[in-house]
């Protein structure tokens, strides 16, 4: 992977020549321009296993990889001559690494401030959404992604986020408000809540069910709770609560057909794909046509957990 330090505090973006990843470059740049960072536009080379007569897998020639990258290389410097035309004062650098496009992203992930991918590519991200690089790279990821499957609406100034008093949903919901501040958008933090169900015919012992009202005044409280210390530090973000009764991913979907960005956090860190992104995150991933953010834990959320 580059060097330390190369990536430290940029926003990269994953790019392959698809449309989706060109959407992607394009998002990247602004998010790059709002923060004052540097832009990087990397692309994962990924060389052909030769089969030798006994069946063994050959390594790829030195030729072979440096024709790649050279080609690689030639492409990205088009994008980056575009991307400069309209950046601005912000640096846009092109960088091929040879890997996986998991490995090279997570790598990324390290030292970037956001990391930027298309939901749809070709070559060396195909599959994403669709397959295990998507949720390997945001269940994963050191620092926030973003999954770009279609631009917003023009004029979309919203930003969905999904709270439930977990740490990994304070994350999220920070991220949401300092986006929010720094481009000038308003908050709306979606709270979705549900009652398990009860059937005191099957399970004649089990506990008598919690008083809908008390159940609705507690999720009042965590949403309040939640909100109360980021109002205060974000005065010029305007928010608005919803508390809504259904499934989470239904209420996230709805509320964010026509805003500019869904924001989501994970589990951090655990024994498999599906616990690290869980359910929600991950179906908003799949179900949400608007940009849609995965945050991960605070450093030291992730260490307690």
């Amino acid at each position: 992977m580059t060097g330390t330090g190369a990536l430290r505090g940029r926003v990269v973006v994953g790019f392959d020549g698809s449309p989706a990843s060109r959407d992607a470059a394009g998002w990247a740049l602004a998010a790059a321009r709002e923060r004052g960072r540097g832009l990087v536009v990397l692309h994962a080379v990924m060389p052909p296993v030769a089969t030798g007569g006994l069946g063994i897998g050959l390594p790829p020639s030195l030729d072979l990889i440096d024709q790649l990258i050279e080609g690689a290389r030639e492409e990205l410097d088009e994008v980056v001559a575009e991307l400069t035309a309209v950046a601005g004062a912000t640096e846009v650098t092109a960088v091929v690494e040879v890997g996986s496009p998991s490995t090279v992203l997570l790598a990324a992930s390290e030292e970037a401030e956001l990391v930027v991918l298309g939901s749809r590519g070709h070559g060396g991200f195909r599959g994403l959404l669709l397959g295990s690089v998507g949720a390997q790279v945001a269940a994963h990821s050191l620092c926030p992604v973003a999954v770009i499957r279609r631009l917003p609406d023009e004029g979309a100034s919203r930003i969905v986020v999904g709270i439930d008093g977990r740490p990994a949903a304070e994350s999220a919901l920070r991220f949401a408000f300092d986006e929010a501040s720094r481009r000038g958008w308003s908050v709306e933090a979606v709270h979705a809540w549900d009652v398990p169900a009860y059937d005191l015919l099957i399970v004649p012992n089990a506990p008598v069910p919690v008083p809908l009202a008390d159940v609705a005044d507690e999720e009042v409280r965590l949403t309040a709770e939640a909100l109360a210390g980021l109002r205060e530090e974000y005065p010029d973000v305007d928010v608005v609560e919803r508390l809504v009764r259904s499934p989470a991913v239904q209420a996230l979907v709805e509320a964010g057909a026509d805003a500019a960005m869904v924001v989501v956090g994970t589990h951090g860190h655990g024994p498999t794909v599906g616990a690290l992104l869980g359910s929600v995150s991950n179906g908003v991933l799949h179900k949400v046509a608007v940009p849609v953010v995965v945050v991960p834990p605070a450093p030291d959320e992730r260490d307690a957990a």
